[in-house]
C-alpha cells in the first residue's frame, strides 16, 4: 500500500468574491405559496374554470341579440340551434342567454354572502379569541347556540318570513353563515397571540385595534382565505336550493336554481335542455371553487412549504 503524501491531494481555490454571492433570491411566504399552488395543475384547472365562469357570466349575455326576458311564443321549446344555442323555455325564452344571467345572480349571491361571512366571523372570532376569560366565553357559547341550529332550517325560516328578493337570500345565508369562520378565526388567534412577536408589540405599547389588525389577523390570512373559498360553492348550493323549492329568486329574474326547478317540469316532455345546462353549470361552479379551494388550503400549509 503506497504511503499518503501531501502530493496525494489537490487544493481547490475558493474564489473569495464569489463565496458571499446569494445562491437564488430569497421567497416570501405568499410567493412560495404560489409557485405551490400552480404546479397544483387541479387546482389551477378550478382557478381558470372559476374566472371563464366569471367573465362568461359578465359577457355571455351580450353574446346574443336576445335579452332573458324577451318572450316569443312562436319559438317555446326549441332545441339547439344556430339561433338558439342551449335552446328555448316555454315562452321563447333564450336559455343561453337565461343561464348567464343566472350565473350572474347566483355568483353575486355566493360571492357576497362569502364577504359577509368573513367580515362578520373575522371580526367576532378575533375579538373573542384575543379577549379570552369570560368575555370569550360568553362569546363563543352563543356561537354553539347557534351552531346547533340546522342551517337549512334557520335559512328557509327566514326566507318565509321574509320579503323574497336577493337581499333577503343574502341576510338569510349569513344570519348562520359566519359561525365556522369566527370558531376558525378564534382558535388561530389563540394560537398565535402566545407568540414571541406579540408579546414585543405589546411591550412596545401596541394597542387592541392595532395588534388585532396589524399582526394578529394578518397571521391567520392563510386559513381564512380558504375558508372563504370553500364558503362561496356552500352559498351557491343553499341559494339554488331555496330557489329550487320556490323561495329564492322570484320572476323575472333567473338563477341557476329556478332554472333547474322549472326544467325538472319539463324534462319528462323531453326538454332536456332546460335541465341539463343550468345544472352542469351548477355542478362545475361548485366543483371548479372545490378544488381551487383544496389546492390553496396545501398552498398555504406552512408544513408543506419547503
Amino acid at each position: 500500500m503506497s504511503e499518503i503524501t501531501k502530493d496525494s491531494f489537490k487544493r481547490i481555490m475558493i474564489d473569495k468574491s464569489q463565496s458571499e454571492e446569494i445562491a437564488r433570491p430569497s421567497i416570501g411566504y405568499w410567493q412560495d405559496a404560489w409557485r405551490r399552488l400552480k404546479q397544483n395543475k387541479l387546482a389551477m384547472m378550478g382557478l381558470w374554470l372559476i374566472i371563464i365562469l366569471s367573465l362568461m357570466a359578465i359577457f355571455g349575455p351580450l353574446m346574443t341579440p336576445y335579452s332573458h326576458e324577451t318572450q316569443n311564443l312562436k319559438n317555446t321549446n326549441q332545441g339547439l340551434s344556430a339561433e338558439h344555442w342551449f335552446g328555448t323555455d316555454d315562452l321563447g325564452r333564450d336559455v343561453f342567454t337565461r343561464v348567464w344571467v343566472g350565473g350572474r345572480i347566483s355568483l353575486f349571491i355566493g360571492l357576497t354572502a362569502a364577504l359577509i361571512d368573513l367580515i362578520i366571523g373575522v371580526m367576532y372570532g378575533g375579538i373573542s379569541g384575543y379577549k379570552g376569560g369570560k368575555v370569550d366565553q360568553i362569546m363563543m357559547r352563543i356561537v354553539d347556540v347557534l351552531w346547533g341550529l340546522p342551517y337549512l332550517i334557520v335559512v328557509i325560516l327566514l326566507m318565509v318570513v321574509m320579503e323574497p328578493g336577493l337581499t333577503s337570500i343574502i341576510i338569510a345565508l349569513v344570519a348562520t353563515g359566519w359561525l365556522g369562520m369566527a370558531r376558525l378565526v378564534r382558535g388561530q388567534i389563540l394560537q398565535i397571540k402566545r407568540m414571541e412577536f406579540i408579546l414585543a408589540a405589546k411591550t412596545l405599547g401596541a394597542n387592541t385595534t392595532r395588534l388585532l389588525f396589524k399582526h394578529l389577523i394578518p397571521n391567520t390570512m392563510g386559513p381564512i382565505i380558504v375558508n372563504m373559498t370553500l364558503t362561496v360553492p356552500g352559498a351557491i348550493f343553499a341559494e339554488a336550493f331555496l330557489s329550487f323549492i320556490g323561495l329564492g329568486v322570484q320572476a323575472p329574474l333567473a338563477s341557476w336554481g329556478t332554472m333547474v326547478n322549472e326544467g325538472i317540469v319539463t324534462m319528462i316532455s323531453g326538454y332536456w335542455w332546460r335541465l341539463v345546462f343550468p345544472g352542469f353549470f351548477i355542478s362545475l361552479t361548485m366543483f371548479a371553487f372545490n378544488v381551487f379551494g383544496d389546492g390553496l388550503r396545501d398552498a398555504l400549509d406552512p408544513r408543506l412549504r419547503k
